[in-house]
């Protein structure tokens, strides 16, 4: 048997790329039988049926290290979040929705700003010092001149990557100046609605030369935190860790509670007031979502 990972499912088939060979397989009846379904993503083991035409048989899924179910891959262990610092005008509560759910998934993230070409740095520093004073590497990028190309290289090296964000930031153009020839679709920015148009609509691996791996998928599919309990999603704010335990109570959501060391925090100006703001509404959007 070969070792390899499932880049792609259509239909029943899977493609598994073995050492840069593809090979189309069917997966054994036993998957279904133990109600366990073969994720793109996911390391196999499979049996070769046809050498020349490629086709074999999925026999084994190896342990996962990580599931997403939104996008539905397994195996990935970076989020690169990519927001671009004007056109569309960025989002900030939105940025942090996305980290929140990459590290609700257990992710390594990076955040990348692209599009620094048409702004000053002054215009989108603070947005630079507020993530970067959370812990997470900050790379910027530009189309126009390759700034930051080299550095998105690096963080790809032995990864399998989500790139998320919102449409129309430059997802698709970023990793087509990574690898000229990597085919993913660009889409084109609405002129009329200031959003992007969503162009990638299945799952997919694509092999980054020498690198590792990337997820050709919108990004996380849903947005929404309904999954999550309150309690958790403290641990979703790096910011937060070193002053949660200084609460006088255990169960403290820091939110109305006294004695709140993280509350205290934030107006000590260590923990960013927009950063704050954005755990404040998604608990509350938590919370209404348990209530109903």
């Amino acid at each position: 048997m070969k070792e390899g990972i499932i880049t792609k499912g259509i239909g029943g088939f899977y493609y598994v790329d073995h050492q840069g060979v593809i090979y189309e397989c069917k997966a054994r009846g036993i998957f279904r039988k133990n109600n366990l379904t073969p994720m793109v993503g996911d390391r196999v083991m499979i049996s070769i049926l046809n050498q020349e035409k490629g086709l074999g048989v999925v026999e084994e899924i190896l342990e996962r290290e990580t599931e997403l179910i939104r996008p539905a891959v397994a195996n990935v262990n970076q989020a690169i979040v990519v927001f671009a610092v004007t056109q569309p005008e960025p989002n900030l509560s939105l940025l942090d929705r996305f980290t929140v759910l990459a590290e609700s998934q257990g992710l390594d993230i990076t955040i990348c700003l692209n599009k620094v070409d048409l702004l000053p740095e002054a215009a989108y520093q603070e947005i630079v010092d507020i993530y970067t004073s959370t812990g997470y590497s900050v790379i910027l990028t530009s189309k126009k001149d390759g700034k930051g190309i080299a550095a998105l290289k690096e963080a790809l090296k032995d990864k399998i990557t989500v790139f998320a964000g919102p449409s129309g930031v430059g997802k698709s153009s970023l990793l087509n100046q990574i690898q000229s020839n990597i085919l993913l679709q660009t889409g084109e920015l609405s002129s009329k609605t200031d959003r992007g148009k969503h162009t990638t609509r299945h799952v997919e691996l694509i092999a980054v030369a020498g690198l590792g791996w990337v997820v050709d998928t919108p990004g996380f599919s849903s947005l929404a935190l309904d999954f999550m309990a309150a309690e958790d999603l403290p641990y979703c704010f790096n910011e937060f860790h070193p002053y949660i335990e200084d609460c006088k109570f255990n169960s403290c959501l820091h939110n109305n509670e006294p004695q709140c060391a993280v509350k205290q925090a934030v107006e000590e100006g260590k923990i960013h007031i927009s950063r704050y703001e954005s755990y404040r509404l998604f608990l509350e959007e938590i919370k209404k979502n348990r209530r109903y």
